[in-house]
């Protein structure tokens, strides 16, 4: 296991493909669907791709980084964070990944619903 996530996960397309199929999923999702309405799901998409690939071990583009830091907090509620757990866990199974890396996902996933702790 000394490949980075983003690398186990399969690269830019493995990651480009689990973004895809999640938005897609928290947009139909019930306790997410509010806040996907009316946005632009292909931009969020990019944004996310960049976003999820740094925080895997992958690149992060420039443009991507300064509309959304990899650091940036998801302030959702507990049940929102659930849901979005839940949908991201399914897209990256789909992806073909084992129960260790899913859960790694899901830690990093589930640090980022709060801001980092001020220094």
């Amino acid at each position: 296991m000394s490949a980075c996530l983003y690398e186990r996960l399969g690269g830019a397309a493995a990651v480009a493909a689990v973004i895809d199929n999640a938005v897609d999923r928290h947009a139909t999702n019930p306790t997410l669907s509010r806040l996907f309405c009316g946005r632009d799901l292909p931009r969020i998409k990019a944004v996310a791709v960049s976003i999820f690939s740094a925080s895997l071990g992958g690149p992060c583009s420039a443009q991507a980084a300064g509309e959304a830091p990899p650091n940036a907090a998801m302030r959702v509620s507990p049940a929102e964070l659930q849901a979005v757990l839940g949908d991201m866990s399914e897209a990256v199974r789909e992806q073909g990944l084992g129960a260790i890396d899913v859960a790694q996902i899901v830690s990093l996933l589930y640090a980022a619903r709060e801001p980092p702790p001020a220094c």
